[in-house]
């Protein structure tokens, strides 16, 4: 894909894509591009297809609790094709393939992509789910829904089961530890398991912080 298109889709993703919502803003979808790229260079795929899938892969991205939630990749694969159609230096045989690999990009879904370039697409979504900045966007997540950071009375998920869309600290056990094991891509789980490490340091860090640090059990 030449550089002009790429500046071209990246202008349209910034004025549509909701920037309230800093977990998926358009540095959110910038980080996916970079991430894209590389893995491409590793494992091979189609530009003409990644590039315009990551761009707009979020660029209708409803809250978690929101009632149209599940539609969020569907109604952002529509508007890709919305935008690649009225372009005529686009393959339009490349415009259904670019739909399905951001409408197979869910992670919630547990779809498993057929296409590569849908596999390199979720690896590198699901990557911003692991390491330092899954982090920052979970905490952020969970703001925007005015949830809370963590359960009062077990923290950590000892004696019952995950609640992700109530407590950020929840969304560590059911969805960015096991994101390793759902990686695709050599080059992508290389990424994800050492970024998962950082992710066991931050759980054992904060178990000193509420628990050894003072003797607090909150």
């Amino acid at each position: 894909m030449e550089n002009r298109m790429e500046k071209y889709l990246i202008e349209i993703a910034k004025q549509k894509i909701d920037n309230t919502d800093p977990s998926h803003d358009i540095y959110h979808a910038m980080r996916v591009l970079s991430m894209v790229k590389h893995i491409k260079e590793k494992e091979g795929g189609d530009l003409d297809i990644l590039i315009p899938a990551a761009i707009f892969h979020d660029v209708i991205c409803y809250p978690k609790n929101h009632p149209k939630s599940k539609f969020s990749t569907k109604d952002s694969a529509e508007f890709a094709v919305d935008i690649l159609e009225k372009l005529d230096c686009y393959p339009k045989d490349k415009i259904q393939k670019v739909y399905k690999t951001i409408e197979e990009c869910s992670f919630s879904k547990g779809i498993i992509p057929k296409l590569l370039e849908g596999k390199i697409l979720q690896d590198a979504d699901m990557l911003e789910s692991t390491g330092i900045i899954s982090i920052m966007r979970t905490f952020s997540s969970i703001g925007q829904m005015k949830k809370s950071f963590y359960h009062p009375e077990d923290p950590f998920c000892n004696s019952r089961d995950p609640n992700g869309r109530e407590y950020a600290l929840d969304l560590f056990y059911s969805r960015l530890l096991i994101i390793k094991d759902r990686i695709h891509t050599e080059t992508a789980k290389k990424i994800a398991i050492r970024r998962t490490k950082v992710l066991y340091e931050f759980l054992e860090n904060l178990k000193i912080e509420l628990y050894d640090d003072i003797d607090l059990q909150c």
